[in-house]
């Protein structure tokens, strides 16, 4: 296994983290959720999404040993800046936890807004000490790469996969002047690169290739995988022990890709 395609500093936290992060909405039970903190994955991406079962194992990992885990949450429907204050208290609370390492801004221009107020806010709980990074996700990728070079944001959670690499093109050269973090989900397409695909004669990616694509971006930091059960979180881990892609399985990976978006 190679130790540096599986884990990597990451800056604005100021922790080490298992690049494989662990969304819990698809299912994932206690006993997975538990599988995976004993694997060594410990970058949390937290909603309210199907978590109720896993929020106490979640908890007990963070009391035990807090230094350890990355834990991410945020504010959906972000109109105001009340909310974003009132979303961070809830997600301190429920955790029993002085700080949340990563506090986003959900779906930037669909369901949120980019207002002063908004921006002043975030900016206040991280100089507070109740965050220590600040970010978004977002589609708008011309404007993710503005926030990117001028904006105060830590991190950018952003659509990347075999079907939808245009952030190669109009985000990751624009991170160089201030290097926030970047956290790619949807890496499977919301499961269409893992089907068969008209015009394909091929097998369709696995779930595991799909991971391996954006982690040897190397301006991935963390993909996001979210798994229904323990046997596709041990399939997901395990393709990691496979490195980074070699040069054929990035060129078939990505004529795929071209295939699947049509």
């Amino acid at each position: 296994m190679t130790t540096d395609f599986v884990h990597r500093a990451l800056p604005v936290v100021g922790k080490r983290v298992h690049r494989l992060g662990l969304s819990f909405s698809f299912g994932l039970d206690a006993n997975g959720a538990a599988a995976a903190i004993d694997r060594g994955m410990n970058y949390f991406f937290w909603t309210t999404m199907r978590t109720g079962s896993i929020q106490p194992v979640v908890r007990e990992a963070l009391k035990r040993d807090r230094e350890r885990f990355v834990l991410c949450s945020g504010s959906p429907l972000t109109y105001v800046k009340g909310s974003v204050r009132r979303a961070a208290d809830k997600w301190l609370r429920v955790f029993g936890t002085d700080y949340l390492d990563v506090f986003q801004i959900y779906w930037l221009g669909k369901m949120s807004f980019w207002t002063e107020g908004i921006r002043d806010e975030l900016v206040k709980l991280k100089e507070q000490g109740k965050v220590r990074a600040i970010g978004v996700s977002i589609h708008d990728r011309p404007w993710a790469a503005r926030l990117a070079v001028d904006s105060p944001l830590d991190l950018f959670m952003l659509r990347y996969n075999a079907a939808h690499p245009g952030a190669e093109r109009d985000v990751f050269p624009h991170l160089a002047a201030r290097k926030p973090a970047v956290i790619a989900y949807t890496a499977t397409s919301w499961r269409k690169l893992l089907k068969p695909a008209q015009g394909w004669d091929g097998p369709p990616m696995t779930a595991g290739d799909c991971y391996r694509f954006c982690l040897s971006s190397p301006h991935v930091d963390v993909a996001l995988c979210g798994p229904k059960d323990r046997a596709q979180l041990e399939q997901n881990l395990a393709a990691l022990d496979k490195g980074p892609l070699t040069p054929d399985e990035d060129a078939w990976m990505r004529r795929f890709g071209k295939v699947v978006h049509g």
